[in-house]
């Protein structure tokens, strides 16, 4: 195992033993038909902040219903005269051939 299969092995561990207490605890502090709503709310609403962490490390755009991709940190290059631009065709020369850069 490489130093980031270990990583992300850890981090699921404890991600799955923090919603593994929070569970445990709701299901002690609140009777049954409504701890096992709560679990459920808990769990919807951890997964939706792990991979609102997880898209904020990735530098995706704004979140799960936002734009996702990220497209404004992208840069183009014409491959004719190399200008960075984000248009369809060059200002310079006026080539559509372009080259994505970082």
């Amino acid at each position: 195992m490489g130093i980031n299969n270990k990583q992300f092995l850890l981090n699921q561990i404890i991600w799955i033993g923090i919603s593994l207490g929070i569970s445990i605890i709701i299901s002690i502090l609140l009777p049954f038909p409504i701890s096992l709503v709560a679990i459920v709310g808990v769990f919807i609403l951890l997964s939706f902040y792990m991979r609102k962490i997880k898209m904020k490390r990735m530098g995706s755009g704004e979140g799960i219903f936002g734009s996702g991709i990220g497209s404004d940190k992208l840069k183009y290059y014409c491959m004719n005269c190399g200008s960075q631009h984000c248009q369809a065709a060059c200002p310079k020369c006026g080539s559509q051939m372009k080259r994505v850069g970082s």
